[in-house]
């Protein structure tokens, strides 16, 4: 399945450039020389470039809950909601924090996650920012970006064929993907 052409409105992105695009973001870091000792990666944008970064630089991974897209199919932005509870599997979250995400959209959510992060877990020294897109209108500023958008158009990612797949259509889904291969 080929992937729509792009324009202002609209960024439409394959898997091979998903990819890409988090490999020379993770570069970016690396070539920056400065050395984190953990990731936070915000679900679920974030979970897959956090889950790339977790491994190639070899440090624990840690998955924060937020969700703001939930009206109208997830185009529609509501309010933040920052989990209760972090998940990670090596001790409390401490030291230098690299927090990944997929985008900064409005910048609402890293915004508020920074200030979670500083005011409530004392054992952090340091967070920087990594994200794939910044958009123009986003308040926010990472420290570390793959691509600044200043059209401000809607990224239509790889995953999100998944947004509207349902267990009962599965069969159908495969069957369609194994005939266009």
């Amino acid at each position: 399945m080929s992937t729509p052409q792009s324009d202002q409105k609209h960024l439409w992105v394959s898997w091979d450039e998903y990819h890409r695009l988090i490999e020379r973001l993770a570069l970016k870091v690396h070539e920056s020389g400065w050395k984190f000792d953990m990731v936070l990666c915000l679900a679920r944008g974030g979970v897959r470039p956090g889950d790339v970064f977790s491994r190639i630089f070899d440090v624990p991974l840690a998955i924060l809950s937020t969700s703001s897209y939930r009206e109208e199919a997830g185009t529609v932005r509501g309010d933040l909601d920052i989990a209760k509870y972090m998940t990670m599997t090596k001790g409390p979250l401490s030291g230098k924090i690299l927090l990944v995400d997929d985008l900064a959209d409005s910048g609402v959510t890293l915004t508020k996650v920074m200030k979670h992060l500083k005011d409530n877990f004392e054992g952090v020294t340091e967070v920087k920012s990594a994200v794939i897109w910044t958009k123009g209108c986003s308040a926010f500023k990472p420290d570390y970006q793959m691509e600044e958008l200043p059209h401000n158009p809607w990224i239509h990612q790889p995953f999100e064929d998944y947004d509207g797949l349902r267990p009962h259509q599965l069969a159908a889904w495969i069957k369609k993907g194994e005939a266009g291969a």
